[in-house]
Parts: C-alpha cells; structure tokens; sequence
C-alpha cells in the first residue's frame, strides 16, 4: 500500500498529496523484502521464508514505490519502470504468461513511465504518468474494471477509460481509485458490499460510491472493505465488518460509506488489511 504524508526536512517539502512526487525529487533507496517467501514473492531468488528484510535480486538504490498482494509483488523504479515478482497464477505479473518468477521481472507493457502500483489478491493495478490506469492478473469477479470477467496476463485499460487517474488500491478481489478531479470509483467483487454503491453486487466496470462527491483524496481497500479520506480530513469506511474492520463501533455490514467511531477531519493516511484497518492522523503543526 503506498504512504502518504507531507513532511519538512533539510529545506525540502516532500507532499505527497497527489501520491507520489517526480522521480527527481524523491531519494532513492534499497528495497527490501522479508516474511513468507512462497511463491518467491521475496524476490530473492529462493524459497525460503525471511524473518528480517533482505534485498531483492535486483538490488539498486533506486526504488520509488512497492506494494504487495498476495503472493505476489510489484515495485516501480525512480527511472518509471515496473517490476513483479512471486506467484504467476492467474497472472498477476503482467509478463504474458503464469510463470512464477523469484526475481524481480519488467511488465509486458514495459515504459518508463509508471507513477504508482498496488498489488491486490491474484491482480495488480497500475498508474502511468500521462493518467491512465492499467490493470491484469485475475478477472473473474470484475476486478480489472474492463467490462469482461476473463484473466489478463498483459496490461488492460479500464473500461472508464481516461488520463486523470491519480491513485489506485487494490483488494482481495476488487479495486478502487481516485480522479485527480476527486471522484472515487470502485469496481470488482461486491457480495459484502466493498464497492459502496448501495448493493452487494459485482462489477466488471467501474461505478462512483453511494457517497458521490469530488473530494476524494486516498483509497485504500482492504480484503473485502473500503477505506477512503477526504480532502477534508474524514475517514470513511463500508463492506465487510465482522471483525470491527469499519471502526464504527458496530460488527454491521456497511452497503455505503460511514465515518469512523472515532470521527475527525485530521485524517492523513488510511491503509487496508484482510481484515482490519489502521489510519494516521495528522500533527497539529504539519496540517
């Protein structure tokens, strides 16, 4: 799941506001990677499960931005290019085939122009430069948004279509993103109503939240919930809540967005796990 915050440090204001500042602002680092390393998904070119971070084969000191689904991961360079690695199966790596890989491999769709990722259950979901949304792996509850229902191996564009796409998150089997004119979409599975439209049904092409509005500012979708904040300062949480994952005091499933029991407008940073959620909120001195 990518960060976001806004902090001062050695004269430099670093906002990531529109989620991720140009590659000549940010400082390259190592990637690292530990946990379960079934499927490679590690990318250190073994099996074998880490229980402190190791570097990916790949190396360099020049990572931007990494995200990881399920048993797979993808990371984008400071150069803009679009690396996966881990499990094939259904094809999340977006190399044109199911292969497992245990290093790090460039997408089909190559470039160098990939702004942001995120890695959902068995599919990946990607933003370019110019706007546009890519999405593959696993289709068959609609979570690549293009209208069809069918794996993709390669990079597809969304059925909405567009250049202004300005962050994606990607869940267990649905996807969510925001405009840069502040609109929030989501699209895939349904049935425990982590798309926020009012229904529990799936949808193979994106569809605006029960919520409506244009001042969406960051998604993070969870395994079968939602969480979104708005750009003035609310969380926001539906879909599944058996386990309190919506913070809203209940175990009540939630067909539309509801703010949290803790309530606020200084909400920074929301991020979704399978089933919990976890938010930062803002310092005072830093709004």
């Amino acid at each position: 799941m990518p960060v976001f915050y806004n902090y001062t440090e050695g004269g430099y204001v670093y906002s990531f506001d529109d989620v991720f500042v140009p590659a000549d602002a940010f400082r390259e680092g190592n990637l690292f990677t530990w946990g379960n390393n079934g499927s490679g998904r590690l990318g250190d070119n073994t099996g074998i499960s880490r229980s402190t971070p190791v570097t990916t084969l790949a190396g360099g000191t020049d990572w931007k931005q990494v995200s990881g689904g399920r048993n797979h991961t993808a990371a984008i360079k400071t150069d803009g290019t679009l690396w996966g690695w881990g499990a094939g199966t259904s094809a999340p790596l977006g190399v044109n085939d199911t292969t497992q890989r245990v290093t790090p491999v460039t997408t089909f769709a190559g470039g160098t122009n990939w702004k942001q990722v995120s890695g959902g259950d068995s599919h990946t979901a990607a933003i370019k430069t110019d706007g546009t949304l890519w999405t593959w792996g696993s289709g068959a509850t609609g979570p690549l948004g293009n209208n069809r229902t069918v794996d993709r191996s390669t990079p597809v564009t969304t059925f909405a279509g567009g250049t202004n796409w300005k962050q994606v998150s990607g869940g267990s089997d649905h996807t969510a993103a925001i405009k840069t004119d502040g609109t929030l979409w989501t699209w895939g599975l349904g049935t425990s109503a982590q798309l926020g439209d009012n229904t529990i049904t799936s949808r193979s092409i994106p569809v605006t939240t029960f919520a409506g509005g244009t001042n969406w500012k960051q998604v993070a979708c969870g395994g079968y919930h939602t969480a979104a904040i708005k750009t003035d300062g609310t969380l926001w949480t539906w879909g599944l809540n058996t386990n309190g994952q919506l913070g809203d005091n209940t175990a009540t499933q939630r067909n539309t967005p509801v703010t949290t029991f803790a309530g606020g407008t200084n909400w920074k940073q929301v991020a979704g796990g399978e089933f919990h959620t976890a938010a930062v909120t803002y310092i005072d001195s830093y709004q």
